[in-house]
C-alpha cells in the first residue's frame, strides 16, 4: 500500500502539530525529515514554498499548510474538534501571537523591534488561555483535542525562549497545561530524532511501531 509522504522538521511548531494530529488520528505516513538549511531537492520540487510540513497524498495531491494537514488527519477521528470560539482562538495563535512570538524570539532580525514589548504583546494571549484553563483541563474541554494540538507547539516555542521567565509568571494553569502536554506519551513520541532524509533512504514509518 502506498502511504502519504510527510515532509517534516522535528523542531518546527507547524510540523509538530501535523505529526501530533497524524498520531492522534491513528494515521500512518512515510516520514521524510528535512533540514531547513539544506533542503532536499525532491522536497523543493514537491512544494515550491519549501517550508514544512508538506503532505503528499497517494493520489498525487499536496497539502502544504499544517492546519489543512490536521483537518485531513482528524476529520474522522474521535478527539474533540474545534467550535467557533476555538477556531477563533487558533487563528489568534497563528496570527497575532505567532507574530509577537517571532519578534520576541528573533528580535535581532527585525528593525525597530523591542523584544520586551513583543513578549508582553504575546503574553496577553497567554493570559487569555490561562483564563480558559482555569475552568477546564484542556483548551478543547475535558479531553485534549484539535485546539490543544494546534496551539501547544507555539506556546512551547514561546516558553523555551526564556524558561525561567515563563515559569515565573502567574499563569499557573497554562504552565501546568503545557507541562502535561509536553510530558505526554503522544508528544514524546512525535519528538523522536530522525536523520536527514535523502533520495534512496529506506522508508521511515510514522508513527513508529
Amino acid at each position: 500500500m502506498t502511504l502519504p509522504i510527510l515532509y517534516s522538521f522535528r523542531r518546527c511548531p507547524y510540523a509538530m502539530r501535523a505529526r501530533l494530529a497524524i498520531r492522534a488520528a491513528g494515521q500512518s505516513v512515510e516520514l521524510r525529515e528535512i533540514l531547513l538549511r539544506d533542503k532536499a531537492p525532491e522536497f523543493v520540487a514537491t512544494s515550491p514554498k519549501a517550508t514544512v510540513p508538506v503532505l503528499v497524498l497517494p493520489d498525487g495531491g499536496v497539502i502544504e499548510e499544517s492546519r489543512e494537514i490536521m483537518d485531513w488527519a482528524l476529520s474522522d477521528a474521535t478527539i474533540p474538534m474545534p467550535n467557533t470560539a476555538q477556531i477563533a482562538l487558533i487563528e489568534r495563535a497563528e496570527g497575532e501571537f505567532k507574530t509577537a512570538l517571532d519578534h520576541y524570539k528573533y528580535a535581532s532580525r527585525y528593525e525597530d523591534v523591542d523584544a520586551s514589548a513583543e513578549r508582553d504583546r504575546a503574553s496577553a494571549f497567554l493570559y487569555d488561555l490561562n483564563v480558559i484553563l482555569a475552568d477546564q483541563p484542556n483548551l478543547a474541554g475535558e479531553s485534549q483535542g484539535f485546539t490543544d494540538i494546534a496551539i501547544a507547539p507555539f506556546v512551547r516555542q514561546f516558553a523555551h525562549v526564556d524558561r525561567d521567565w515563563f515559569y515565573g509568571q502567574d499563569w499557573l494553569r497554562l504552565a501546568d497545561w503545557l507541562t502535561t502536554f509536553t510530558d505526554s506519551d503522544g508528544f514524546q513520541a512525535i519528538m523522536s530524532k530522525y536523520p536527514k532524509w535523502q533520495e534512496g533512504d529506506p522508508v521511515t514509518l510514522f508513527p513508529e511501531g
